[in-house]
């Protein structure tokens, strides 16, 4: 049987403000890796179906003036 090592995660700061989550971020960014930038093409309208969207989301965005003006 493997031994896997397991380290405990840093206590969480529930109440902290601003400055303990940029703590938390600067702990975390180390061990997440950045993907190689693609670049993006254009995708052809004729390719996007099958994209529904609740009718209470609709006219929540409906009602939203960057939305829907």
């Amino acid at each position: 049987m493997t031994n896997l090592r397991v380290h405990a995660p840093a206590p969480a700061d529930l109440e902290g403000g601003l400055a303990s989550l940029r703590g938390d971020c600067a702990r975390m960014a180390p061990h997440w890796a950045v993907p190689d930038r693609g670049t993006a093409r254009p995708v052809p309208p004729s390719s996007i179906h099958g994209v529904r969207v609740p009718p209470g989301s609709a006219r929540l965005l409906d009602a939203m003036s960057e939305y829907g003006d």
